[in-house]
Parts: structure tokens; C-alpha cells; sequence
């Protein structure tokens, strides 16, 4: 008796990876009208857990309204912190953002001073991870989206008329499309043979969770110094993210540390300005590098997120980055569809890279160039950031200019980015 034929299932898009940038763009695409399926190796549910991910999110009020249009507002709102200042100093000890007395070596951002020009919008919103990818997940459900996980991918076929990925389980999935949404060691980017431009930088980041004695008030903070950048990120319920940069084999010893000897360095670290900081259980370890993909595109194939870019977080851009990436590339794709055009036709994902290119590369320059420049301790260098950072807090047109930008708000913006549904 002959063996069944494989299931064979069909889409317009198949999508590799279900974290938070791959299950964006599989509700922004539905949204659209296209039919994607989700893949990813895990079951969504694992994301879900406290000890999946333990750090918070900076975004971007221009991608907060793009979840916002897809419909995630009522499950992301309560949970999501408004950043109403963010203050940047550089020294040897964190702290100085909480003198009153003037100094070039404070950088201050109000959102007040473009409530203006952007609808009131705040310097971007803190989300923890764990809350966003439960949104996500909960959406992609109510939309209807086609999930397969857990499933493993055992052969990539890019042919000329489209992409058939063959699951472990026998099943293939064909599309004119995939897409790699994957994470920095993306499978589906190695597949396709595209390269990555990248290196460490000796740096760990370790991500705690505290609660604060006194009111943060939506002050974000960031103290640049030898180490690394150490950020106070406020969380609803009066809390904070740290992310605490230091060399790996400090970041090594503090993950070590007993839940006291924790407490006695972060005491040490944080400064009085908030009042006392009481660590939650909980610690998280990210080595820090920075990761870029010679291309965003090949043949059937188009990158988006860790996949495409990762990069350091002094400048808390990476998963907006990654947003970015999926706003414009499902404008693209659902344009593409209204117009009848093959999908994954080089025309078609040549418009995507041409959008996202620049974008990317410069953010990734800036990045490594902020993370080079603050992360030492040579006093001449100190001296010139610290003057660098006087002229910009004095220049009224500058910082504004910089909370626009960091708040996803200059450019050619795709329509998910302005509020705009596809």
C-alpha cells in the first residue's frame, strides 16, 4: 500500500519566527487582506512565561500606533508606561540627572517641548516583553492567522515561481514569499547564503526588574559610563527596568551573586535620587554585539527585525527598528496584491530594501559609533562628549529635532506608522 502524499498548505506569505516581529507582521498582512502562516519552532505559550524574556521594550509612540491600528490597544495600554523625560548624563557614578544645578554634562528630553507637533504623543512608551508578546499572540488568534507551532523546518526550496519549506512532520508549505523573522542567528537567512556584517563588543547587558520607593514620574534615565551605559526605564506600578551594561566577566559575576550581594551592588550603582531600589527575583544576562545583514532581500526571501539587524541598546532603537521594518514591508505587499503583482518578484522586494536600507545601516552606525564613544573612561574623550552633550541640551531646535527622530516621527513614514490602517 502506498505511502499518503504529504499535506500541502498555501499562502500568500509564510513567516518564520512568531516573536514580536514576525507575529506584527503577520496581523499587519491579515489586516491588509493577504493570507500568512506564522511558523515557529516553539509554542507560542513559551513566550509567555516570566522567565522567557525579562526585558522591557522603549517604543516608539510611531510604532506604538501601529499596534494600536492592528488592534492591540486594549490588551497593551494598561501595561504600558509613557515616557514623559528622559535624562542622559556622563561620569563615573550614576546620579548627576538629579542635581539642580546646571551642567554640560546633563541631556534633557521633555516630551513637552513637542506635544505640539506630535498630538501629545509621549517620548515613546516602556512595555516589558513578556506583556507584549501576549498581545501579540492573543491578536494573531482573534485575527484568524493560520499558527503552526511547534514545527521544525527540515528543507528551504527557493524556486523561481515562489518557496516551499518541508516540516519535519512531512507537511510543505508554499508561497510566492517567506519571510525571516527569525532572530539574529535567522536559519532562513543562512539558507539563502546571506552574509552578516558584525562583531562583539566585550559588553553584557543584565536586565533586573526593581521597585522604586519614590514616584519615577515617567523619567527615563541613562548614565553613561566606563563600563557601559546603566538605563532606569520606568514601568507601570511605580517600577523600573534596569538594564545594566558591564564587561562580561562583571555581568558573569553579578548574575552570580546572591539575591543580598545584588542588592549591595545595585544600591551602590543606582544612586539616591529615586529613593531606595528593591530588586525583584529575577535576573536576565544579553551579551551585546552588534549584527547586520549584507542585504535585506534575496530571491523569495526578505528579512526583517533581529534577522536583518541587531544592535546595541544604548540607543533603545532595536526592536523599532525592526517595527519599521515590518510597517513599510507590509505597505509594500499589500499594495503589490491590490496591484496583482508576484509578491516575491524582485521589483516587488526591491521597494521594500530600498525603503529600509538607509534606515538601518545609519541607525546601526550610530549605535556602535554612541556605544565606542561612551563606553570608556580617556578624560579627553570625556571632556569632548560631556561639551557635545552641553551644546545639544542648549540648542532648543536639536533636542527637538532628536525626540522626533527617536520617536519614529521624521521621514517618509508607512501608513502603520502615521495611525493609518493599509
Amino acid at each position: 500500500m502506498s505511502e499518503p502524499a504529504p499535506q500541502t498548505l498555501r499562502a500568500d506569505v509564510l513567516i518564520v519566527g512568531a516573536g514580536m516581529a514576525g507575529a506584527t507582521l503577520a496581523l499587519a498582512l491579515k489586516s491588509g487582506g493577504l493570507e500568512p502562516i506564522l511558523i515557529d519552532r516553539a509554542p507560542l505559550s513559551d513566550q509567555w512565561t516570566e522567565t522567557f524574556d525579562g526585558r522591557a521594550s522603549a517604543i516608539a509612540f510611531s510604532a506604538f500606533r501601529q499596534w494600536r491600528t492592528l488592534g492591540l490597544a486594549a490588551e497593551l495600554e494598561p501595561h504600558a508606561q509613557r515616557i514623559e523625560q528622559i535624562m542622559v548624563t556622563d561620569g563615573r557614578a550614576p546620579g548627576a540627572a538629579s542635581r539642580k544645578t546646571a551642567s554640560p554634562f546633563v541631556l534633557r528630553f521633555d516630551s513637552a517641548e513637542i506635544a505640539d507637533r506630535v498630538e501629545g504623543e509621549p517620548l515613546g512608551y516602556l512595555l516589558e516583553n513578556r506583556r507584549i508578546r501576549v498581545a501579540l499572540a492573543k491578536g494573531v488568534k482573534a485575527a484568524g492567522v493560520q499558527v503552526l507551532a511547534p514545527a521544525t523546518i527540515q528543507k528551504v526550496d527557493f524556486q523561481d515561481g515562489g518557496v516551499t519549506l518541508t516540516l519535519a512532520d512531512g507537511r510543505r508549505l508554499t508561497a510566492p514569499l517567506a519571510i525571516a523573522a527569525d532572530g539574529r542567528n535567522s536559519f532562513l537567512r543562512k539558507t539563502a547564503g546571506i552574509g552578516v556584517v558584525g562583531w562583539t563588543y566585550g559588553q553584557t547587558g543584565v536586565v533586573a526588574t526593581v521597585d522604586l520607593e519614590q514616584p519615577h514620574q515617567g523619567v527615563a534615565h541613562e548614565h553613561f559610563l566606563p563600563s557601559g551605559p546603566f538605563a532606569i526605564l520606568p514601568l507601570t506600578e511605580n517600577r523600573a527596568s534596569l538594564v545594566w551594561t558591564e564587561s562580561d566577566t562583571s555581568a558573569k559575576a553579578l548574575m552570580a551573586a546572591s539575591p543580598e550581594a545584588f542588592q549591595s551592588y545595585l544600591d551602590r550603582r543606582f544612586g539616591d535620587f529615586v529613593g531606595a531600589a528593591t530588586a525583584q527575583p529575577g535576573r536576565f544576562i544579553y551579551p551585546l554585539a552588534l549584527d547586520l545583514a549584507e542585504r535585506m532581500t534575496a530571491p523569495r526571501l526578505a528579512l526583517i527585525g533581529d534577522a536583518a539587524h541587531a544592535v546595541h541598546p544604548i540607543a533603545g532603537q532595536g526592536l523599532n527598528l525592526g517595527l519599521k521594518d515590518i510597517a513599510a514591508l507590509a505597505e509594500v505587499l499589500v499594495d503589490a496584491m491590490r496591484l496583482g503583482e508576484d509578491l516575491g518578484s524582485p521589483i516587488v522586494l526591491e521597494r521594500y530594501a530600498r525603503w529600509r536600507r538607509f534606515d538601518n545601516v545609519m541607525l546601526a552606525a550610530a549605535t556602535d559609533g554612541f556605544t565606542r564613544l561612551f563606553s570608556n573612561d580617556n578624560p579627553l574623550v570625556r571632556a569632548a562628549r560631556g561639551a557635545g552633550m552641553g551644546v545639544v541640551n542648549a540648542i532648543g531646535p536639536a533636542r527637538r529635532f532628536f525626540m522626533q527622530e527617536a520617536g519614529g516621527a521624521v521621514g517618509d513614514l508607512p501608513r502603520l506608522l502615521r495611525g493609518e490602517a493599509l
